[in-house]
């Protein structure tokens, strides 16, 4: 099925969301941007205490954290082998299990992390986490924020969500979890997620409710480790309330389903184009043979459960985070979570 045409309205409020999402990374307002003033920092429901005002505008931020996947100087996952497996005179690198070398310096000493908080964010209604995981060959600023616009399209969707979109490895064609393999890192850098939020929200008592929110997870590509490292290592339980994987699943099929298994409110949603055609296939054929359901579409309430696998429509791979089923999916699979709307 060819994806649906966005319509202008809402193509108009996506551009002009963007236009905010990048001034705010760059610490201004669109309007004070153009004068040259710095803004402050001022910049959510589970447990309220806060009783600040929905934000008047979006508040985005590119935040340094001590439990950022990378730098990771820890073992490769299920041998005593380092990560940094290459050393050329003290220059330290990761060999991946293709022969690419990239080096740490370049690739894996990237610990920021982008937050959004979106205009009209409401701390005393019920909210959610979304946690994104990039794939190959990005950054956050290129690629999350201006040509995936992850942040723009939370903004567009009315949806009482907040994103987290760690770096990984830095414009490389590498999946690696660094800290993320480690039992329990997950769920620190969660923790520290909702510290640095609730700072940028501007009010104190907002901790509680960052630090106890409900969480999706969004993967796109290769970041198929890092979301399958995270429900399966995390220590979160069913805080994790959904996982989608968009074009992902290349691998870790066995954790993905243990983890659909082990909580049935929960829901999985896997889009595929050619490249994960297979082990979706696969993925179906494990499932059943463990009697659980999958459906061919998404289902309009994500929030009741269910397992959906589906065809991302007639997009390429590079395009699917903003061309797939429909044009800018992420608005799409926020709006089937009314529970959610700001």
């Amino acid at each position: 099925m060819p994806p649906t045409p966005i319509n202008d309205g809402r193509r108009q409020f996506l551009t002009q969301a963007f236009g905010a999402t990048l001034a705010w990374t760059l610490g201004t307002s669109a309007a004070d941007a153009s004068k040259g003033r710095q803004r402050p920092l001022v910049p959510s429901k589970t447990l309220v205490q806060s009783r600040s005002r929905p934000t008047k505008m979006d508040k985005t931020s590119l935040v340094h954290f001590d439990t950022a996947p990378f730098p990771y100087h820890g073992t490769m996952p299920g041998s005593n082998e380092p990560f940094l497996n290459v050393n050329e005179n003290g220059h330290k690198g990761h060999r991946t299990p293709f022969g690419r070398v990239y080096w740490e310096d370049q690739t894996y000493n990237d610990s920021r992390v982008l937050l959004h908080i979106p205009k009209g964010f409401d701390i005393r209604r019920p909210a959610l986490m979304m946690v994104f995981f990039h794939g190959h060959g990005a950054t956050l600023q290129r690629d999350v924020l201006a040509r995936q616009k992850v942040p723009a399209q939370i903004t567009a969707s009315n949806a009482n969500v907040v994103l987290v979109a760690p770096q990984l490895a830095v414009d490389a064609r590498d999946s690696s979890a660094g800290k993320f393999w480690q039992p329990g890192a997950f769920g620190r850098f969660i923790g520290e997620a909702g510290q640095h939020l609730a700072h940028m929200f501007g009010d104190r008592k907002s901790l509680r409710t960052f630090a106890s929110m409900p969480i999706i997870v969004v993967a796109y590509s290769g970041g198929y480790v890092a979301a399958a490292s995270a429900i399966e290592l995390g220590g979160l339980k069913k805080r994790v309330r959904g996982v989608v994987l968009l074009d992902s699943l290349y691998g870790d099929l066995d954790k993905f389903a243990h983890w659909i298994e082990a909580d049935p409110s929960a829901f999985f949603v896997s889009v595929y184009l050619s490249s994960t055609r297979n082990q979706n296939a696969q993925l179906e054929d494990i499932l059943a043979a463990h009697d659980v359901d999958v459906s061919g579409q998404i289902n309009t309430r994500l929030a009741s459960g269910g397992v959906a696998v589906v065809p991302g429509g007639g997009g390429r791979h590079r395009d699917l985070v903003t061309h797939a089923w429909v044009d800018y999916p992420i608005i799409d699979l926020l709006s089937r979570l009314p529970e959610y709307r700001r």
